[in-house]
């Protein structure tokens, strides 16, 4: 059983940058896609990024493309947020999520496809 905990969260002010980490305990995560999800107060969680097992392939929402970057040390079995040009609309809590389904090439976007969610880190960007 993997146990994920991220770590990285805080208040930031608008502008500014902040570096999620995701690391993993119990289980290697390198043969697994990992995803970074984000839920905000009284919306649904949504998709922010993800990358493919090897880092050879990463997807991103439309809301965070040039601003975010998503990155892994499978030696270290951690997966990186790289969060820059905040906005106070990034306020959300944020997950790291591991794919359910090991090699696949092209990382996953619905949370559906992914397992093992950790507990989530709190980022909150004031204007």
């Amino acid at each position: 059983q993997v146990q994920l905990v991220e770590s990285g969260g805080g208040l930031v002010q608008a502008g500014g940058s902040l570096r999620l980490s995701c690391a993993a305990s119990g289980r290697t995560l390198s043969t697994y896609a990992m995803g970074w999800f984000r839920q905000a107060p009284g919306k649904e969680r949504e998709f922010v990024t993800a990358i493919n097992w090897y880092g050879g392939s990463t997807s991103y929402a439309d809301s965070v493309k040039g601003r975010f970057t998503i990155s892994r040390d499978n030696a270290k079995d951690t997966v990186y947020l790289q969060m820059n040009s905040l906005k106070p609309e990034d306020t959300a809590v944020y997950y790291c999520a591991k794919d359910r389904t090991k090699y696949t090439r092209a990382p996953p976007t619905s949370e559906y496809e992914y397992v093992f969610w950790g507990q989530g880190t709190q980022v909150t960007v004031s204007s």
